[in-house]
């Protein structure tokens, strides 16, 4: 058996998402487990950090026994011996960078959103097309446990005619002030790229997508609920961005989403996210983890009375989906077939075009949101 090799300069490492999920949680995730079974040879991620800040590359690196930093990304991307560029930097950086590691022919792997307009988004995968490299796009929501447990009972058609889709999401984000918040500042500054908008309807996107139809139409309001914030040194900004979006999609085949997606909401839900699903033969709520449903035969037949106490506990007429198997991480699910793709051309359709339409739906949500009407969602094609 063979180890091959594949080396990827991953660049913002040093945030919260890139270091925790992709480098600790995937890439050395693969390499404890004694790298990936390709069925005969074994692929050998090698990460080479790239940042601006070489103390802080060098001080995860020496907390992983890893040993190549980098803060010129340029000769990061001359090097010949890179095989794949991931990017996890800020928004507002990432086209620039993908731009010259694409020009470079290197396969490239990215957390979304991939651009912060549409143009910038679909000049990449046009990009990438013509140059021949492999790409994708992280969309790890759908490798979930509680996603993965829904598209089991899509799949074998429990709901029967899905009607409607009602998600939500979020939790109180802390203003900075008085508790450290739990986000980044640029998160909630427009001109970083920042906003609610921006970071879930990408998501989304592609949840819908993926396991409902394509989104047709949208219709948003957003909202700025908390408009002075403080960084991470503590001084008061005002905030640009929308923390909180409200929105209704129409889906293809004739579904209805409705999904709230706020930072400046407490949390009365068994998981930060949910999703309930009802059609005509069965419901069901999956979170993060979890998953309940509740058949048509099941269904009880509850009665509107304001003038009696309720008796009956909705919740427990639920059955829980059962796991029927172990999930891994599902950023490490997604880079496992990504780099699958990239060294055995195994299909894959999570592109920077994939990226590209969870950018137009975030810029269309906002455009929605500011001229107050529905907005149809044109069909991409590179």
């Amino acid at each position: 058996m063979d180890r091959k090799i594949v080396r990827i300069a991953m660049n913002g490492v040093t945030g919260r998402m890139g270091y925790r999920q992709h480098l600790v949680r995937s890439i050395l995730a693969i390499r404890d487990q004694g790298g990936l079974d390709l069925g005969g040879d074994v692929l050998w991620p090698e990460p080479v950090l790239v940042g601006r800040r070489e103390h802080a590359l060098r001080d995860i690196a020496d907390r992983h026994g890893l040993t190549e930093v980098a803060t010129d990304l340029d000769a990061v991307l001359a090097d010949d011996t890179i095989d794949i560029y991931f990017d996890a930097q800020v928004t507002s950086a990432r086209v620039e960078a993908l731009t010259k590691a694409i020009t470079a022919g290197k396969h490239v792997y990215a957390e979304k959103p991939t651009a912060t307009d549409l143009a910038g988004a679909l000049g990449l995968a046009r990009l990438a097309e013509s140059a021949g490299i492999r790409h994708g796009v992280v969309q790890d929501k759908i490798f979930l446990p509680g996603l993965l447990k829904l598209k089991r009972l899509i799949d074998g058609g429990f709901f029967g005619e899905i009607l409607s889709v009602r998600g939500e999401f979020g939790y109180w984000v802390f203003e900075g002030d008085w508790q450290p918040a739990q986000r980044p500042s640029w998160n909630y500054r427009a001109e970083d790229g920042g906003g609610i908008v921006v970071d879930m309807f990408p998501h989304w996107e592609y949840v819908l997508h993926e396991l409902f139809g394509r989104v047709t139409s949208v219709t948003a309001q957003v909202a700025t609920h908390i408009p002075r914030r403080w960084d991470e040194q503590s001084r008061a900004y005002e905030a640009t961005a929308a923390d909180a979006a409200y929105g209704i999609f129409l889906l293809e085949g004739g579904a209805v989403a409705q999904i709230n997606s706020s930072w400046a909401v407490r949390v009365h839900r068994d998981e930060l996210v949910e999703f309930q699903v009802d059609g005509t033969h069965g419901s069901a709520v999956a979170g993060l983890r979890n998953c309940r449903a509740q058949h048509r035969s099941a269904t009880p037949m509850p009665v509107w009375n304001p003038d009696l106490p309720l008796i009956e506990s909705f919740r427990d007429q639920w059955q829980q989906v059962p796991d029927n198997g172990e999930f891994a991480n599902g950023f490490k699910t997604q880079w496992e077939l990504f780099l699958r793709h990239v060294v055995l051309g195994t299909p894959y359709h999570w592109d920077l075009l994939a990226g590209a339409r969870g950018v137009q739906l975030a810029e269309l949500g906002l455009r929605s949101s500011a001229e107050g009407r529905r907005l149809d969602v044109p069909e991409l094609t590179l």
